[in-house]
C-alpha cells in the first residue's frame, strides 16, 4: 500500500494515523441486526402487491423501515467513501469523451451521407 492510497483511506476513516484498520462504528440506529442495516429501506409495494398479515412500518423481511434521517445519514456516510476524481482526472476524462463524441458523429454522418449518395445514384436511373 502506498503512501497515496494510506493517506486516502485516513481522509475516510478507514485506517488511523499508525496504519492500523479503523474500528467500525455502530450504526446510530442501533439494534439492526445481522444486516448491517442496509435493505431495510424497501418501499411499502416491494412486496409484489400480495396480500399478508404484516405489521405496519415493517418491510417484508420484518425488519423495521429506515426513518428519513437514517436514510440520509447512511447516504452522507456512503458518499463519503467515495473515491471522487480530482479536477485534472475529470477534465481528462470529460476531454476523452467529447473527442470520442464529435468522432463518432463525423463518422456516423460520413456514412449516412455516403450510402445516402449511393441510393440517390442506384435508383435515379
Amino acid at each position: 500500500m502506498n503512501r497515496e492510497t494510506k493517506r486516502m483511506m485516513q481522509r475516510q476513516g478507514q485506517m488511523e494515523a499508525d496504519g492500523s484498520p479503523a474500528t467500525r462504528r455502530a450504526p446510530a440506529g442501533g439494534g439492526q441486526g445481522a444486516g448491517g442495516g442496509r435493505g431495510g429501506t424497501r418501499t411499502a409495494g416491494a412486496g409484489g402487491g400480495r396480500g399478508g398479515a404484516r405489521s405496519p412500518g415493517r418491510g417484508p423481511s420484518g425488519r423495521k423501515r429506515t426513518t428519513p434521517v437514517q436514510f440520509t445519514r447512511e447516504v452522507r456516510d456512503e458518499m463519503r467513501q467515495v473515491a471522487w476524481p480530482s479536477r485534472g482526472e475529470l477534465i481528462n476524462y470529460t476531454s476523452v469523451v467529447v473527442t470520442t463524441l464529435v468522432i463518432m458523429i463525423s463518422l456516423i454522418f460520413v456514412l449516412n451521407l455516403g450510402f445516402g449518395k449511393l441510393i440517390t445514384l442506384l435508383f435515379s436511373k
